[in-house]
This record gives C-alpha cells, structure tokens and sequence, in this order.
C-alpha cells in the first residue's frame, strides 16, 4: 500500500466542529485534510438537522399563517397531498448555499477533501476509502468530529416509510395526517410543533413528567400550555414498548397498555456518536458509558494529540459550541496563543413554534445553589411589536440578585427569543445589573423594549410593589 501523506492535522467529518477546526489550523499556516464520508460537506447540521428543520419551520409558519391567524382572525388551510418537499424548496436552496460556503472556506485556506470512509490503522494513521480507492493519511494531529447519530431501539421497526428518526424524517414523501413523536426534548419539541404548524394531529409522548427540563419550568410549563393550546396532545409518563408497521401507517403499545395510532411516527429519543467504522480501538480510544468520546477541558482525549469536538462528544451538541470546540482544541494541540476556551456563558436556542432561548440561571438552579434571587417579567401581550407580529402569548423573564440587582439569568419564549437573547447575554457576560436596562434606549416598538420593562417589574417585585411603567 502507497505510504501515508503527511498533515500537520487530518479531520474526520467535515460538519460545523471539523470545517472550523481545519480553518483555524489553516489560518496559521498547517497542513490540513479533513476527511468526508457523506456525499456533501456540512454534517447533520446542513443535511439532516439544523438547518433544513429551521427552514421547514418559517415555511411552516408561513403556509399555515399560524402568526396571523390572531391578527386576521383568519384559519388558514392547506391543500391536500402536500408533500414535506413541497414545503422544502427554499430549504433546498439554503442548503445548497451553506454547502458551497463550506467547499469555499476550505479551498481559501487550502485545506485538502478527502472524500470516503475514514477508519484508523494506528494513532497517527488513517485510511480513507472511497470511490477512487483507499488513501492513507499521516496527522501530526487528529481531530474526530463525526457528529451523532439518532438511538434506533431495537423494539422499534424502523421503515423509514411509516417509522422514522430525526435523520430520515424530512425524507418522507407526504405531510402525514397524523403523528405521533416519540421523546419530548429539544429535536422532538421542535418537529411535534412544526408539523402541528401544518396541521398534522400531533402526539408528543415522552417518559418524564415536563418538557425540556433543563429550561425554567415556567418557560417549560408555557411551552406546554401553548401545545395544548395549539391542539396537542401530550402524553407524558409513557413510552413505547412495542411498534409496528400498518398498511396505513404505525401501532404503538405504551408501557401502561394503551395504545396509539397513527399514519406517521417520529423517533426523537436519544443520540449516540457516530463512529461507525472509525475502529477507535486501534487509536487506543473508546467511547464512554454515555455512547461518546471522552474529553477533558481542551477537547483532548485519552491520547494526546488526538482531538475530539462537537456532537462526537456529546451535552450541548449544539452547531455554536461545536464551532468554538474545534477552534479551541487545534489552538491548544499547536500551541496557538489564540482561542483558549469556549465562553463559560453559553445560550440555548430551542425552535418550537413558539421558539425558546435561554442563558445563566434559571429560578430551579437558583434555589439548587442557594442564591437569593427576584424576577422580572415583561409580556408580548403589553408590547406594541408583540401585537403587530401577532405574537401575544410570548413572556421575557429576568433573573437577578436581590442583594445588588445583578443579572443573573434570562429566559425568553416567543418570537425571535434566539435573538432577543443576545440583548441579555451582553449584560449577563458584563456582570452588569438590571439597571442596564432602565437606561438604555430602545427603539420602539421593538420586542427589545420589553427588557425594560422586566426590569421594572422585577425592582417593583423587589421593592414589594409595582413600579409604574413609564
């Protein structure tokens, strides 16, 4: 066999965390090739993931007019034997744009595709198998950025035809009447309340008692009051033992016995690392008792100039942290005096119908660490732009220090939540009071305007009255 080519770094998978590793590598002169096995750059968070169920989501909103229906009073109604391509066109052209930026960042800093299968000879050792033949490629350094893939329960019949996970659902070639999804976090939340969007009738069934319990629970508890608003229905406390495929669509048993019927399901429960085929043993590395790579603080893992980073790794799996994890495990394995952490404050943005965002301390963590805290709220329905947008169920919550007012969290649902977050991002990073915003000026009307006024209420709830807004 030819002898390896050398790199100063090989990447293996060429999604948010590998493409920006292997620039940031590049922007200081190494040698770099990133290995890809799928057919297009991007990873889950272009193809499968991110980024078309962001897009399926404004379509969504779009054809179903579900903003406007509380402006015009209107019920909008889509035709039938619709397709999810139907609804995907633009997606397709946000995709192929992403995928082209990707193919364009790596050629301006010269970074080599390698295209196949990579899979491990030894530690400094990959082979890549594809089309053309099998390559082997010598890294100084490697970075595994794989990405996950969804948990399929060997009790499920998966058909991908009546019976999907979150990788193969956006394939199906119809909007179903019926749905029912399978694990109430944040993959299940967001594509229950799209397809409800359309006018599918839902089921959400997941094992815990809440949605999204990493959230505030009043945010949760209006996320799911908003679902059963909207038409929902909400089985929590159960999960599936047994599935089967129909002719017309799926049978699912719950553990209780009852049982549940629909044309399509959606299984969202669950990811694992997908390093199918990579034989980490021969690197000397294993995944952990969570199905992931372990890592230490820079992203290092049991061997040391091997790298891991993003959703390979697991909790946030997020395409943001993703991003700054590669960027900071290459700086740290070159010696790079330039990225050496991945901000401590980080935000979570979750894109249900209503969408969620949410930064720092929630009211449970709080009373978890014994912090002596107030809150604010503000709500779209008292804000010129929460009508205008015909959002006016949304809420923006402030969390602060009763001592010295110091912001201390932020959770907002509805409209553009996973902008307005940034707003108190800025002051939360500072270290900065709620004072902040009583003193700026906000252009009006704005959604922005309401961090004022959850200031204002969250000095009348510490003062023990309310504050005139004005």
């Amino acid at each position: 066999m030819a002898a390896a080519d050398s790199f100063d770094l090989v990447v293996l998978g060429c999604g948010p965390a590998g493409e920006k590793a292997g620039a940031q590598a590049a922007y200081f002169g190494k040698r770099v090739a990133v290995a890809e096995r799928a057919p297009a750059v991007g990873g889950s968070c272009i193809n499968t993931g991110t980024v078309p169920s962001k897009t399926l989501r404004e379509s969504a909103l779009y054809f179903s007019g579900l903003k406007q229906r509380g402006l015009y009073g209107i019920d909008y109604s889509l035709k039938e034997d619709l397709t999810v391509q139907d609804f995907m066109h633009h997606e397709r052209a946000v995709v192929e744009m992403e995928r082209s930026r990707i193919l364009k960042n790596l050629e301006l800093h010269r970074i080599e595709l390698v295209e196949g299968q990579a899979t491990f000879e030894d530690a400094h050792t990959i082979a890549v198998s594809g089309s053309g033949g099998t390559r082997r490629l010598r890294g100084e350094v490697i970075l595994i950025s794989t990405g996950s893939k969804p948990h399929r329960p060997a009790e499920i019949a998966f058909d991908d035809i009546h019976t999907f996970d979150s990788d193969t659902f956006l394939q199906m070639d119809r909007i179903p009447k019926s749905l029912a999804v399978i694990g109430g976090g944040v993959i299940g939340c967001e594509y229950a309340s799209i397809f409800m969007a359309l006018g599918v009738d839902v089921t959400l069934v997941d094992g815990r008692d809440k949605l999204l319990p990493f959230l505030d629970a009043e945010i949760s508890e209006r996320l799911r009051d908003r679902f059963a608003s909207l038409g929902m229905h909400l089985w929590f406390n159960e999960r599936p033992v047994k599935a089967e495929n129909t002719a017309s669509g799926s049978r699912l048993t719950m553990k209780s016995g009852k049982v549940l019927e629909t044309d399509a399901v959606l299984f969202a429960a669950g990811r694992r690392a997908a390093v199918d085929g990579l034989a980490l043993e021969k690197a000397g590395l294993s995944l952990n008792d969570k199905g992931y790579i372990a890592v230490d603080a820079n992203y290092q893992t049991a061997v040391e100039h091997i790298y891991a980073a993003g959703d390979v790794i697991g909790f946030p799996a997020l395409a943001s942290t993703s991003m700054e994890q590669g960027r900071v495990a290459v700086c740290h394995a070159f010696g790079l005096k330039y990225k050496q952490r991945v901000a401590s404050l980080l935000p979570i943005g979750v894109y249900t119908i209503p969408e969620i965002s949410a930064a720092g301390e929630t009211e449970e963590s709080c009373k978890e660490k014994k912090i002596d805290y107030c809150v604010g709220r503000a709500r779209y329905e008292n804000n010129a732009r929460g009508h205008i947008t015909g959002d006016t169920a949304g809420l923006l919550k402030l969390i602060f220090a009763r001592a010295d007012r110091k912001l201390l969290g932020v959770g907002v649902i509805g409209e553009s939540a996973t902008e307005l977050i940034h707003v108190g991002m800025m002051v939360l990073d500072k270290g900065l009071t709620i004072d902040e915003f009583i003193e700026q000026v906000f252009n009006y009307p704005t959604l922005c305007e309401m961090y004022k006024y959850a200031a204002y209420d969250g000095l009348g709830n510490l003062s023990g009255h309310k504050l005139r807004e004005g």
